[in-house]
C-alpha cells in the first residue's frame, strides 16, 4: 500500500491538485485516496462507468490500442482519468482546480506516476 500512498502524495504536489485516487474500475472500489474537492469514492464509482463505456465503445468500433487518458473539463475543475496499463482494471483519477493547474504538467505527472506504480 505504501507505493499507492506515495504515488497519491506525489500527485498532490501539483499546483491546483484537489484530490486523487487509484481505482479498480471493474468494481468501482478505491484502493487509495488523498485530498478532496469532490466525494472521491462516489467519483470513483461514476468514473468507473466512464472507463467501462469507453473500453466497450472502442471494442465495438474495433479500435486497437489503449486509452492514454480521459480528460473531463468543468467550469472550475479538470478531471484526469488515466488507466494503469501495467495493472489491468486500475485507473488513476486526479481532480485539479482549473484556475491554478497546468494541464500539460498534470498529464505528464499522472503518466509518470502510472508508469512507476506497483500494487
Amino acid at each position: 500500500m505504501s507505493n499507492i500512498d506515495a504515488s497519491l502524495q506525489e500527485l498532490m504536489t501539483l499546483d491546483g491538485a484537489m484530490g486523487c485516487c487509484i481505482v479498480d474500475y471493474m468494481s468501482g472500489m478505491v484502493l487509495g485516496m488523498n485530498g478532496g474537492g469532490v466525494d472521491l469514492e462516489l467519483a470513483a464509482a461514476g468514473n468507473s462507468q466512464v472507463v467501462k463505456a469507453k473500453v466497450a465503445t472502442m471494442k465495438s468500433l474495433d479500435i486497437k490500442g489503449e486509452i492514454d487518458d480521459i480528460l473531463i473539463t468543468l467550469e472550475s475543475q479538470l478531471h484526469i482519468i488515466r488507466p494503469a496499463h501495467e495493472h489491468a482494471d486500475l485507473f488513476i483519477y486526479l481532480v485539479l482546480d482549473k484556475s491554478r493547474a497546468n494541464l500539460a504538467l498534470a498529464r505528464r505527472k499522472v503518466q509518470s506516476v502510472e508508469k512507476a506504480l506497483t500494487v
